[in-house]
Parts: C-alpha cells; sequence; structure tokens
C-alpha cells in the first residue's frame, strides 16, 4: 500500500463509505484502511476504529478538492434531481450518481 496516500480519517464506516462513494464517481480509485477494526468496537478505543480513504498520488489533488466542502460542511442537505437520492450539504455532486447539485434549490 506504500503507492496510496491518505486523504481523509472517517470516524466510522458509514462516514468512510459515503465519501469514498462520492470519490469513485468522479473517477477517483478509493482504498479503506482500518475497516476491518470495526468488529473489535467496545474493545478498542473509539478513535482506534477510524476508517482512512487511501488515493493513489495522481489522484490527491482531485481527491482533495472533492473532500474540502465536506470537510467545512457547508450548505444544507439536498436530494438529487437525477436519483432522488440524499446528499449532505458538504457534496457538490451527488455520491450515488454524479449529477451535479441544483444550488438554487438548496
Amino acid at each position: 500500500m506504500s503507492e496510496w496516500i491518505p486523504v481523509y480519517q472517517a470516524a466510522n464506516s458509514l462516514e468512510a463509505h459515503t465519501l469514498k462513494g462520492s470519490l469513485e464517481v468522479s473517477g477517483v480509485t478509493v482504498q479503506l484502511q482500518g475497516e476491518a477494526l470495526s468488529g473489535a468496537l467496545g474493545e478498542l478505543p473509539v478513535n482506534a476504529v477510524e476508517v482512512t480513504l487511501l488515493v493513489r498520488p495522481r489522484d490527491l489533488e482531485q481527491a482533495q478538492l472533492i473532500l474540502e466542502p465536506y470537510r467545512r460542511g457547508a450548505g444544507p442537505a439536498w436530494y438529487c434531481r437525477r436519483c432522488g437520492e440524499h446528499n449532505a450539504g458538504s457534496f457538490e455532486i451527488c455520491w450515488q450518481c454524479g449529477h451535479e447539485a441544483d444550488t438554487s434549490e438548496q
């Protein structure tokens, strides 16, 4: 895994998979590290079950641009006009289908 770069430390598997989906829709290949530790919840400290999102060096800049609004916690949640999926306000594109948010209706 030495060719992979950590780009985000998710609090749990759900957050990690949501962000992974958002990145992959944009063409960024993602690997998750630490997800298997969630089975030990209760035996390990809470921060030991965090899941790290890893990307290839060539995808780092794009991944950081996609994750930046999420880190800021920008905007209200929204529903995708194409597929109807609920998205956090920090997502500029639908994590399910990749359709851009309609900022006029947020």
